[in-house]
């Protein structure tokens, strides 16, 4: 059986979650990170010298990094839905991946932090905001792709949904004035209603408000 190293409320460990639950892979999920520990243990920086989560096992093989992960459990579970062997068409989800994590990821994460993560009274309005406009910027962009599209990539659901729309539930409901994306909206509410999404992303995660150190 497969299985996932990482706490369940870790951004990057809810990206496999999703693609996991979405595929009905069996999986054991291990809980490691922040208050739970352990990612300094000689067992686990023998699976990431790095020390850092998601981490997968699989037949004695182990994965790192979560949108590698993603790639591979799409190449070996999924390839009828989310994995293509042409490479044009693999592309086309995959820049959106890269992308994901050189832009969205970082300022969303960015806004997460200072305005979430960090106590009322140690938050720095100014790093708030400019995060915030980094955020708009990359989510007109998202609009802007979505005018004649489904999802990102056409009108199939595919991988580059799942890396960009993780970030959106929080996005949505972490207290912050969230300005009218036409293409998005439509987008978002059609992830909102996957089972898969409501199991593995839409899940309360108010024990992060003002908490650092977790």
């Amino acid at each position: 059986m497969l299985k996932l190293w990482g706490r369940s409320n870790s951004y990057n460990v809810q990206k496999v979650l999703w693609l996991l639950d979405e595929l009905s892979v069996d999986y054991e999920n291990v809980n490691i990170g922040s208050i739970a520990g352990d990612l300094d243990s000689e067992e686990f920086l023998s699976l990431n010298p790095l020390g850092l989560i998601p981490v997968i096992q699989d037949e004695n093989q182990t994965v790192w990094e979560s949108n590698t992960i993603l790639r591979y459990i799409a190449s070996k579970y999924g390839a009828k839905d989310f994995w293509s062997d042409n490479t044009y068409e693999r592309s086309n989800y995959e820049r959106l991946m890269d992308w994901e994590l050189e832009k969205l990821q970082p300022d969303f994460l960015g806004l997460f932090w200072g305005y979430y993560r960090t106590p009322e009274d140690q938050r720095n309005l100014e790093n708030i905001e400019h995060f915030k406009v980094r955020c708009q910027k990359n989510i007109n962009i998202l609009d802007k792709l979505l005018e004649d599209s489904k999802y990102m990539v056409g009108s199939k659901f595919s991988l580059a949904d799942i890396v960009v729309g993780t970030s959106f539930y929080r996005y949505y409901n972490m207290g912050i004035e969230i300005p009218e994306y036409k293409n998005v909206n439509k987008w978002y509410h059609r992830l909102s209603e996957r089972d898969s999404y409501q199991r593995k992303i839409a899940v309360p995660f108010k024990e992060l408000r003002g908490r650092l150190e977790f």
